[in-house]
């Protein structure tokens, strides 16, 4: 299954393919050097005359730190590492079925999070907030079937289907008053399912050098099913609603060496209200976010070495989403990602790609109010950092 973490704004993930990594995902919705564009736009799959096939594979070093965790004189602690690392593997074909259509199928992730802070109820403080301090991990796999139409020689439309897996853990339990022994568990849930979204695209050829793409993706409000316990009682479901992605790039040859491209991308993120537990029991709202939409603005450049290489870079400025609403849980801020990447042309059908990323967030401070008696607002410190390292195989048939 795909697997994320959360490296981009909100728990957005981004990690569709090396040669997206290597350039900052600048351009990336209408580039098309390989058939990984599907994930970004449909539409893009037009401007293939032959079959294509993409494998990619990306490790994410993830480095989240949560520190100086505190209420008033009670100290917490800290956690160096509250983010394991992960593998994210994607795959993509297209199949031109005649000049005007194409189609095409994907599988690769949009969405995940994983963080683990349980180790900070065990301070031995006299109270401890144990709703805020536990395991959160959503995990997303995203099947996507697409087809273009090409209008004429210079408009292209195109749309797809998304079938989304989620699976997700959810906890918070522990000891509220130090010492007691007694285990409190407030939210126990280990629950997936599927949903179905979509996303629509198209594409502007100014010329063969020239192009812009754009593409509105729509997500559904994910419904998982198992087990859902919140408060000591039993539910069916947990819903968790995930944004809107609309992004904008564009792509321009400068000479037969050197070529620019940049996107801008908006996430709904003020989507993301409330997550809530549904069943026999009347709704509950588990937690609020009330998030704020966020935008990223990326840059890159591309250089043809020699007929066999090329080699690319890029920088990303990601905004982050949290407004009045802050959570440890899910730690958040504006990040930077300055990436290299290199592709190896084995012979006219088959090629490599390389894509190194560095993400670099800033020093956040968070507080969240407990629900827990006698404890009010809890202060922290947080900062995500992590490494990309990507490769990529490509075929045209």
């Amino acid at each position: 299954m795909l697997s994320g973490h959360s490296l981009a704004a909100g728990f957005q993930v981004n990690s569709q393919s090396a040669t997206g990594i290597g350039r900052a995902f600048s351009g990336d919705a209408v580039i098309a050097d390989n058939a990984s564009v599907l994930a970004r736009n449909p539409a893009a799959m037009a401007m293939f005359n032959q079959q294509a096939l993409s494998l990619g594979l990306v490790y994410t070093d993830v480095d989240v730190t949560i520190k100086d965790v505190s209420y008033g004189p009670i100290d917490y602690g800290s956690i160096g590492d509250a983010a394991g690392d992960k593998v994210i593997p994607n795959i993509y074909y297209i199949h031109p079925i005649n000049n005007d259509f194409a189609v095409g199928v994907g599988a690769f992730s949009n969405f995940g999070t994983g963080t683990d802070i349980s180790e900070l109820n065990n301070s031995g403080a006299p109270v401890t907030p144990v709703d805020l301090f536990g395991n959160t991990e959503v995990i997303t796999s995203t099947f996507n079937v697409s087809m273009s139409y090409r209008i004429n020689q210079q408009f292209s439309i195109g749309a797809g289907v998304d079938l989304i897996y989620g699976q997700g853990s959810l906890s918070r339990q522990g000891e509220i008053i130090g010492g007691s022994g007694v285990q409190s568990k407030l939210v126990d849930v280990e629950a997936d399912g599927w949903a179905l979204g979509g996303i629509i695209g198209a594409t502007y050829e100014i010329n063969d050098k020239n192009r812009l793409g754009v593409s509105y993706r729509v997500s559904p409000s994910f419904k998982a099913a198992g087990k859902v316990e919140y408060q000591g009682q039993s539910y069916d479901d947990i819903h968790i609603p995930l944004p809107n992605i609309f992004q904008i790039a564009g792509y321009h040859e400068l000479n037969h060496q050197w070529a620019v491209h940049y996107t801008a991308q908006h996430t709904s993120w003020s989507d993301f209200d409330h997550i809530t537990v549904t069943g026999s029991q009347p709704e509950q709202n588990v937690k609020s976010y009330q998030w704020k939409n966020s935008w990223l603005f990326s840059v890159g450049a591309t250089y043809q070495l020699s007929q066999n290489w090329a080699i690319r870079a890029g920088y990303m400025h990601d905004k982050g989403v949290v407004d009045e609403v802050s959570s440890l849980s899910i730690p958040d801020s504006d990040r930077n990602w300055y990436t290299v990447g290199a592709s190896y042309y084995i012979n006219k059908h088959s090629s490599i790609d390389v894509g190194l990323g560095f993400v670099r967030g800033q020093d956040v401070e968070v507080r969240e109010s407990s629900a827990i008696p006698l404890i009010g607002e809890v202060v922290g410190h947080t900062r995500s950092d992590a490494i990309y390292y990507s490769m990529q195989y490509s075929y045209l048939f």
